[in-house]
């Protein structure tokens, strides 16, 4: 996998990852347990998609979450807490004071992700320009679609509860 595809592969997981606030502060964490597999499709002047096998365990505040190929080799490997986000693949580590910052660096734009961890838990937490269908998150399937800032991006998930 290449560099780029390794940076998408944390983009992917970082979408995951971040912390849930709502306007009366910090929702109260509950550490829960996913794994399945995931595809994020990003259009644009080049179209980019991955897609992984995943295991996320934590907490929007604290937690990891391992990526894998359909074969089984690891392909990335996440963990964040307040302060950081550490991304690893093969021989490589990289740093960054928040997983905002890592999505940034990885894509060159921001993200709104910390809604992920309700919409997994089947709660529909409202982000701007993202448009999520929680229609069948009973069945272990996500969908949610990000129409604005472009480039526009599909994410679905297939998951269980672990």
């Amino acid at each position: 996998m290449n560099r780029r595809g390794v940076l998408l592969a944390g983009c992917a997981g970082l979408l995951v990852l971040a912390g849930c606030a709502s306007p009366n502060g910090p929702i109260a964490e509950t550490v829960a347990a996913w794994s399945g597999r995931l595809s994020l499709r990003v259009e644009g002047e080049s179209n980019q998609s991955f897609s992984a096998l995943f295991e996320l365990r934590g907490a929007p505040r604290a937690g990891e979450l391992i990526l894998t190929s359909p074969i089984g080799s690891t392909l990335a490997q996440l963990h964040w807490a307040p302060g950081e986000a550490v991304l690893r693949n093969g021989s490589e580590t990289r740093r960054y004071d928040s997983v905002d910052a890592l999505i940034e660096a990885a894509t060159g734009a921001a993200i709104p992700v910390g809604a992920l961890f309700a919409w997994l838990a089947g709660r529909d937490e409202r982000v701007p320009g993202w448009r999520p269908d929680l229609s069948q998150v009973a069945t272990g399937r996500l969908q949610s679609t990000r129409e604005s800032p472009t480039p526009r991006a599909d994410l679905r998930i297939v998951f269980e509860r672990a």
